[in-house]
């Protein structure tokens, strides 16, 4: 096994005895690759590739047929089971040869169907293993990254960074918002991306107005605020940015737009370090943005984690479930945005990794592209 996996196997044990479990069943694939190396993709909320068992000696990688193979190739260290009958119904038979009194899992991912078949089997068996919920014990490992994360992150960043560029070679008045999503994934992947980090976002004009715009055949002229929000995935981790641009001449009103979001994003960049928290992190963009008249534009929090995940902890705004107290190597997003439903929008999006003396910038694509 390798000693990174190593590492993290012990540090969540270690999270069992204050977690009230002797066992944890993990479910979310993100931590499922964290914790044993194994990289089969769940191909949907109610179809999973497999899932840990984990106790104070044993682990166990349960799959089916389909991952059998790259299973035992990928997850050193773990036992294999191979299910015949799904997960649910061959469990209280290997938690009983593991000795398992109160089993954890994760409750973000566990559907009240699967829990209910899996209290059923366990009565069946006349089994007085408690399943216990649990929450954030991978998922706040994950938070903080190993600088061989880092790495892997800023690799899949330049790589979009690089096929963005490529991009904006050819970009001219008449293309449509799926036509630019669409070469803007190709570059990527002819790049060497396994996977966009998510569905390309490329909005134009009042489009621009709509943070998670969907792209349609509205084509791009010169003049209209053009937001772009894309990213990568590599060697299982992802990037994410976002680059707003404006062909032809930038009137006042988007320049002045732009540059408010720009320092807002400045001075959030600014505020990033060990110690602070998240939520005065975001009022620093929201507080700068609120002096221009503008901050009611801006509705989303001004950023979130990135690593296995697209989205994962920390949450950086005032929608976030907790404000949290922030610490080196955490990596996420600095994205302001304001959106006016009449003209458009502009949000700049960079990821930064927390540093001892503040943020590193991992970006190298210039903020200003127009």
């Amino acid at each position: 096994m390798k000693s990174h996996i190593q590492n993290r196997i012990y540090d969540l044990r270690k999270k069992f005895s204050q977690a009230g479990i002797d066992t944890l069943l993990v479910l979310i694939a993100e931590n499922r690759r964290y914790l044993s190396g194994f990289t089969g993709e769940d191909t949907g909320f109610d179809e999973s590739a497999g899932a840990l068992i984990i106790s104070e000696n044993q682990l166990i990688l349960a799959t089916d047929s389909r991952y059998q193979i790259q299973a035992r190739q990928e997850a050193d260290g773990f036992d294999v089971v191979c299910y015949k009958k799904g997960l649910s119904s061959e469990l209280p038979a290997i938690l009983e040869k593991l000795g398992t009194c109160r089993l954890g899992f994760e409750n973000r991912r566990m559907t009240m169907e699967q829990y209910e078949t899996i209290v059923g089997h366990l009565e069946d068996q006349h089994s007085s293993i408690e399943l216990v919920p649990v929450a954030g014990l991978a998922e706040n490992m994950r938070m903080c990254k190993e600088e061989s994360e880092i790495k892997a992150i800023a690799a899949s960043l330049h790589l979009a960074e690089s096929a963005f560029l490529h991009f904006l070679k050819h970009i001219e008045s008449g293309i449509t918002e799926t036509r630019a999503a669409w070469e803007i994934e190709k570059n990527m992947r002819q790049a060497g991306a396994e996977s966009v980090s998510f569905p390309v976002i490329a909005a134009f004009s009042t489009n621009a107005a709509l943070p998670h715009a969907i792209p349609t055949d509205r084509i791009l002229h010169h003049g209209q605020p053009l937001l772009f929000d894309w990213g990568a995935r590599l060697n299982g981790y992802c990037s994410d940015i976002s680059r707003t641009i404006i062909l032809g001449q930038a009137d006042d009103r988007f320049t002045e737009i732009f540059t408010a979001v720009y320092d807002a994003q400045q001075k959030a960049i600014e505020a990033v370090c060990p110690g602070a928290w998240t939520n005065d992190i975001d009022a620093a963009a929201r507080n700068h943005l609120h002096e221009k008249g503008l901050d009611k534009y801006f509705g989303h929090g001004l950023g979130h984690g990135v690593g296995l995940a697209i989205h994962e902890a920390p949450s950086v705004g005032p929608l976030a479930e907790r404000n949290i107290e922030v610490e080196e190597n955490m990596v996420f997003t600095v994205e302001p945005g304001v959106y006016l439903p009449e003209w458009g929008g502009v949000r700049l999006e960079n990821m930064v990794v927390v540093r001892k003396n503040g943020a590193e910038v991992l970006n190298s694509l210039d903020v200003k592209l127009f």
